[in-house]
């Protein structure tokens, strides 16, 4: 089966061709039109700008995409679109535009949820997991664990109650002057802020609750891990906190060391989300985990993970950093179990703002 997938969720545009031979994926063409330069300039995607912006480049990534796998479009099996959540004027883009080329071309079309979407980016893996799985989301919108009874059907067991942990991560970045997308700078400057802490090129992260900068008052930051016996965050009070932080240190005059301040705020959030799912993995013995989303190309999470589900003993997949931000292959991924559940689109389809995934 031949699919030809789109993802206009948020700031980048993405059409792909994946295969499926009955037994396991195979990505033809990825083509990503990325925005992140126009929205750099105000700091944060706007809506408006990006939604002109998929207008402008979705038909021509379709023939790249098309072009790259050696296909034709009378040689697609399936169209499958981002639906669902995401920035409704940019998701519309993507909606109308697979709408309009199924029905020109009688193909059957299928909606994604762009969560269930980021989650099949481990089903491209060469041996990606089985049902049922426990899921973790990380990404500049979402922050979430689900329990997943099959491919297709998935429950959230914990979420954050505020902002996400990317989310977080660009608005301080921004602070401490990281240009957004701050995941990949917030990365390496807390990098060079443990091994400072630490004097250690290569364990740093373990040996970090024992250093000195870990003990320093000054730097003290809250837990986003909330303590109530559920399985959720609240990233909102470690922003706050570390706004706060910041604020002192200019208003007495003092120069923080941006990288010490990256580390420690890095080590909370990270420490949060391994609490919380090393809680998930004891609660639901047995099961591997799925770690997606664009923060799952985060180092130092991706680190303490491994270390959360050694100790569990089951297996943890997570895809390529090439497929962890936004992109249509794993849209291609989910939206191949969408149509063997049967769950074809009709010309009704319309997209939405909101998750379609509930507790």
């Amino acid at each position: 089966m031949n699919i030809l997938a789109f993802e206009s969720s948020c700031d980048e545009t993405s059409a792909a061709v994946v295969t499926h031979n009955g037994c396991e994926f195979s990505i033809k063409s990825n083509i990503i039109a990325s925005q992140i330069e126009t929205h750099r300039l105000y700091g944060g995607v706007v809506p408006e700008i990006a939604s002109r912006a998929h207008t402008e480049v979705i038909s021509a990534i379709t023939y790249e995409a098309l072009e790259t796998a050696g296909l034709k479009i009378s040689d697609i099996d399936l169209i499958a679109v981002t639906a669902n959540p995401g920035l409704i004027g940019a998701l519309l883009v993507g909606v109308n535009f697979a709408k309009a080329l199924a029905a020109a071309n009688g193909i059957p079309l299928v909606a994604v949820d762009h969560i269930k979407g980021h989650i099949a980016a481990s089903y491209l893996l060469k041996e990606g997991p089985k049902p049922p799985f426990l899921a973790l989301a990380v990404s500049g919108g979402h922050t979430a664990i689900y329990k997943a009874e099959s491919y297709t059907d998935f429950r959230i067991i914990g979420t954050t109650r505020d902002d996400a942990i990317g989310e977080s991560f660009d608005k301080i970045g921004r602070m401490i002057g990281i240009p957004y997308p701050a995941g990949r700078g917030f990365d390496e400057l807390s990098r060079e802020g443990f091994i400072k802490a630490t004097s250690n090129g290569t364990s740093f992260y373990s040996k970090y609750k024992k250093s000195d900068a870990y003990r320093n008052k000054d730097m003290t930051l809250p837990s986003p891990a909330l303590s109530d016996g559920t399985l959720d965050f609240s990233f909102s009070g470690l922003k706050t906190a570390a706004i706060n932080l910041l604020h002192r240190y200019e208003q007495a005059g003092r120069e923080v060391d941006k990288a010490l301040f990256a580390a420690r705020y890095t080590y909370e959030a990270v420490e949060a989300v391994a609490k919380k799912i090393s809680a998930a993995l004891k609660e639901n013995p047995g099961l591997d985990l799925v770690v997606a989303g664009g923060v799952a190309a985060n180092s130092h999470l991706r680190g303490r993970l491994a270390e959360v589900v050694d100790k569990a003993g089951v297996g943890l997949f997570i895809p390529p950093i090439s497929l962890c931000g936004d992109n249509a292959a794993m849209i291609a991924a989910e939206g191949y179990y969408e149509y063997k559940k049967g769950a074809v689109a009709t010309s009704s389809l319309n997209a939405s703002a909101l998750d379609s995934i509930e507790a």
